[in-house]
């Protein structure tokens, strides 16, 4: 292990390395520190009245304020969205203001916009019912002149029918009184006019009826035009009515039924000179409305311009304020009640920057009284951080999605950079394809820009975040398509000639029959002469499942090898011992085995059966091999394997445990000794701390935990093996789905004479190639590779149950939600 104790230090492969920070406070220089350290970013605050309510700290009534001031704030964005009036997301910059002026200019604003709002409303209101007056003036008067001059039956809504034919004589129905005696004051024949939503008209004639009990006559007529509703303000399709009755009882009647269908109702007289004449006057005061409420809206979007040309500057002004008392509210007075003290964890490498920036707080504040800054000891674990850039941090999410490192855990995402798009592309591997994705990729790449300033859809959001990652899985595609020589699945003469020709010169189809070997190999992938022909299937599954096996045990052993510079740098030797050791011997006794034995066969040619190996190796380890010997000493290796597997388990199960309960006993009894430190040991520097972590120590759970974690690694070993196979299962999945839609779509349709064929056949063909190649197949490569890491890889070293290092940071605000 000597070898592993010279390398350099890998920075990234770890977290950076956290302390614990105290920070005491004068009260004038609070804000100002804090306001410092936000813009810094690099503090992460530990909040100190946890059993306090919201309402119990110190600085709730500033937090009250900028929650107000943020109300207001959301409120004119909704405006303005409303208005639709735009406004600049970057304002130009204006003279400084402090809280305090922008509380009360946000006031003014609002109080401003809010009786400008209600005016508006009001005036709109009114000319919504000048509107609707017009409108029944127009069409009732058209009626009342049609019953003066005594309408045919045909028009009338109530047919004479439906009326009870035994009723007396006596009792002439009012709608024939109406028509005979006409609508003379002498009649007693009254009317009442209005306009009701047409969606209520049927069931509004329906209540009148039954109301009056048939003693009215109801006419109606469409407006004509979509009307804006006085009370809910939205466009409306509405019918203009007139009903005809006696009686004032009738007349109540009528009036109530109209209101509770929300009907308005309006006065319409009957000579024709008083309806031109309230016509003409209300047109007039319409036409002066609108012209108002035009001003009105004007002078409004000016307010409204106004307030959104500096819209987004209060706003990340509020809600850096907001911030910092939510963020001095995690802090505690001292007992004088003249300082603030606060905790929390920063980067070792910040400690000076934040000094410098406490520094100048105080000088800033005019305050007598440094900030005193130090580091304290503590038993809790610090957060993980890992500086990334905009190419590694999709990579980084990948990973934390999984779970979030320990403190100082081995860092997958560095490995992933390169397995995971790697990976991807065993299973995708399309050079064709590949370009395809590498031009979206770089289409992000180059707009990268424009498109972090605007907001995207969840979707494009996703896929501009994983922009890096598209890129290296559209290079990486690009060359296993070249290793598999396919271009949408057609193959090419890319790296030179065939190795292979005809046999004969007359040989009808030189794809499938009568080729022989001519020349060496081909220099780079897969040879094109295989495309079509008999034993192409066997040869592709041949190939891509033992490189599916290849890789998997490569990689698996490098999870192995990172649990063991794992415990190397936590000073773990247990877990070197009894747990890097044995798992290493057991996975490379079996499956490294096989991957020997793969590489073995393919350096020599032999036909030996792999599958007739391993099979035999456990039923019959001291069987003769005969034809499937690939090398002298073959048996021998084989049944010192086996031994040496079989050894590796209760290696992994039992020493560990035990060794633990020693340590403790020891520990607890006064003796002195050596402490080997394990995961499930990790004792601080303090004695006191140490002693009240371990006094609950329990045997059966430490057994039970490490025969669960044996039992799962030597299962894992089998399973995760068969589960790299995926390799080979979607790699050949994607190369058949594309020779399908390449063979039975585009040749299909280019066999055919017609123009029209071709265009349908080629446009088929790109549809399914982009939608359920580009996008399907690759989310489900995606999703496989996924698990290959979390699985498969991670599972050797990763305990992902950390916490992220989230520190107080202004920079986060600008896409944060309230």
């Amino acid at each position: 292990m000597g070898v592993f104790d010279r390398l350099p230090p890998m920075d990234h492969l770890r977290s950076e390395k956290m302390c614990f920070v105290q920070l005491i406070i004068p009260a004038e220089s609070a804000r100002l520190a804090v306001t410092y350290l936000g813009e810094l970013g690099l503090l992460q605050f530990k909040d100190l009245n946890q059993d306090k309510s919201p309402f119990q700290r110190i600085f709730v009534n500033q937090v009250k304020r900028c929650a107000e001031m943020s109300r207001k704030l959301r409120f004119f964005s909704d405006q303005i969205n409303k208005a639709g009036v735009k406004s600049s997301v970057r304002p130009a910059m204006q003279p400084d203001i402090d809280l305090e002026e922008l509380e009360a200019k946000l006031g003014e604003h609002e109080n401003d916009l809010l009786e400008m709002n209600t005016n508006s409303e009001k005036l709109l209101q009114t000319y919504n019912e000048l509107l609707e007056f017009k409108l029944v003036l127009s069409k009732a008067g058209g009626i009342l002149a049609s019953s003066h001059n005594h309408a045919a039956p045909a028009e009338r809504e109530l047919d004479e029918h439906i009326y009870d034919k035994e009723m007396d004589d006596g009792n002439a129905y009012l709608l024939e009184q109406g028509v005979h005696l006409g609508a003379s004051e002498n009649s007693g024949v009254k009317f009442v006019s209005g306009i009701i939503l047409k969606s209520k008209v049927l069931a509004f004639e329906r209540m009148l009826f039954r109301a009056t009990r048939g003693n009215m006559f109801f006419n109606q007529a469409p407006a004509g035009e979509p009307v804006t509703d006085p009370i809910s303000g939205e466009e409306v399709e509405k019918t203009v009515f007139v009903v005809f009755f006696s009686g004032d009882q009738a007349k109540t009647k009528i009036l109530k039924i109209c209101g509770s269908f929300g009907a308005s109702c309006y006065p319409v007289p009957e000579e024709m000179v008083k309806q031109r004449q309230i016509f003409r006057e209300v047109s007039a005061r319409l036409a002066d409305l609108e012209a108002t409420l035009d001003a009105g809206i004007q002078h409004r979007n000016k307010a409204l311009e106004s307030v959104g040309s500096q819209l987004w500057r209060w706003t990340i002004m509020v809600k850096k304020e907001k911030a910092v008392y939510d963020t001095l509210n995690m802090l505690n007075f001292d007992v004088t009640k003249k300082c603030l003290v606060g905790e929390g964890w920063c980067p070792i490498f910040a400690k000076s920057q934040i000094k410098d920036v406490l520094q100048r707080a105080t000088l800033h504040s005019n305050s007598q009284v440094g900030i005193i800054f130090h580091e304290m000891d503590t038993i809790d674990s610090p957060p993980t951080y890992f500086r990334t850039d905009k190419f590694t941090n999709a990579f980084q999410e990948i990973v934390d999605a999984y779970g979030v490192a320990r403190y100082e855990e081995a860092n997958p995402a560095v490995y992933s950079v390169i397995t995971f798009p790697f990976l991807f592309a065993v299973m995708f591997g399309d050079w064709g394809h590949g370009i395809c994705l590498l031009l979206g990729a770089c289409v992000l790449i180059l707009r990268e820009k424009k498109l972090s300033s605007q907001k995207l859809g969840s979707f494009m959001e996703m896929a501009f975040g994983g922009r890096y990652v598209i890129l290296l899985m559209a290079l990486f595609s690009i060359y296993c398509g070249l290793i598999y020589n396919e271009f949408f699945s057609v193959p090419f003469h890319i790296f030179g000639k065939s190795a292979y020709e005809c046999q004969e010169k007359t040989c009808s189809d030189a794809h499938t029959a009568g080729l022989i070997k001519v020349r060496d190999p081909y220099p780079f992938g897969v040879d094109p002469s295989w495309r079509g022909s008999r034993s192409e299937l066997p040869f592709l599954n041949s190939l891509k499942m033992k490189m599916s096996i290849l890789m998997g045990v490569t990689q698996m052993n490098l999870g192995i090898a990172l649990s063991y510079f794992d415990a190397k740098f936590h000073g773990n030797a247990l877990d070197i011992r009894y747990q890097f050791i044995p798992q290493m011997i057991f996975l490379n006794s079996l499956f490294g085995y096989l991957a020997l034995l793969i590489l073995i066969k393919w350096c020599t040619g032999s036909q030996a059966d792999l599958y007739h190996v391993m099979i035999y190796m456990f039923l019959d380890p001291a069987g003769d091999l005969g034809e499937n010997q690939l090398f002298w000493g073959q048996k021998e290796l084989q049944i010192l394997l086996l031994l040496m597997a079989i050894v590796a388990v209760p290696w992994m199960l039992f020493p560990k445990p035990f060794i633990l309960r020693k340590l403790h006993k020891e520990r607890f009894q006064g003796h002195t000794y050596r402490f080997l430190g394990t995961s499930e040991m990790d004792p601080d520097s303090e004695p006191d701390s140490a002693r009240s972590r371990h006094d609950d120590f329990n045997f059966s759970e430490v057994f039970v935990h490490q025969m669960i974690h044996s039992i799962e690694f030597v299962l894992g070993a089998v399973s995760n093996t068969a589960s790299y196979l995926r390799l080979w299962a979607l790699s050949l999945a994607h190369s058949e789905l594309s020779t399908v839609f390449y063979e039975k779509l585009l040749l299909l349709a280019w066999g055919y004479d017609s123009f029209v064929v071709k265009l349908v056949g080629l446009l088929v063909f790109a549809f399914a190639t982009a939608f359920i190649l580009l996008m399907m197949e690759s989310l489900s490569a995606f999703l496989h590779a996924l698990r290959l890491h979390w699985v498969e890889f991670m599972n050797k070293f990763y305990h992902g149950d950390g916490y992220k290092f989230r520190p107080f940071s202004f920079a986060l605000l600008a896409d944060d939600e309230d």
